[in-house]
């Protein structure tokens, strides 16, 4: 992984906890870190190649939209991580994916319109990767954690 530069950590604090609802966002970001809106949309598209950064976007909260939510752990050997995690990123439903120091090493969120969407996403990652043992553990009280890291 690359090395995360001074400005770079600048960025990836304010776009956690204070992107702007704005019709030009990166400009507003760019004049608080003294950059051009150009260089700071190039640091965040070099930061998504880099795998950094893997979206931007809202986080809303899936029950008062009518939506599910789980919390899936995977128990994934090691030759499979990188091919696991490409295909877990892949579903849009996907909010966060972790990989921990446990027998279940790979930990994400799942989000669907219905327990069932997310029941068969869960059948395809497993044809998918060959990855069998994913434990799926259905939201039945929601926190909300402010999950922003400070680099």
């Amino acid at each position: 992984m690359p090395a995360i530069d001074d400005q770079n950590k600048k960025i990836l604090n304010m776009i956690q906890v204070d992107f702007p609802i704005h019709s030009r966002p990166y400009k507003i970001i760019a004049d608080k870190l003294g950059l051009s809106e150009n260089e700071l949309i190039q640091r965040i598209s070099q930061m998504k190649k880099d795998m950094l950064i893997r979206r931007i976007g809202g986080n809303f909260s899936p029950d008062r939209l009518g939506y599910h939510s789980t919390l899936c752990a995977a128990r994934v050997p090691e030759e499979k991580v990188e091919l696991f995690t490409k295909t877990v990123n892949s579903y849009s439903g996907v909010t966060h994916n972790y990989k921990r120091d446990h027998t279940f090493n790979i930990w994400f969120t799942f989000i669907a319109p219905s327990v069932e969407i997310i029941e068969n996403n869960l059948k395809e990652i497993i044809k998918a990767t060959g990855v069998e043992t994913i434990l799926n553990l259905p939201a039945t009280r929601v926190f909300k954690i402010s999950a922003n890291f400070k680099l």
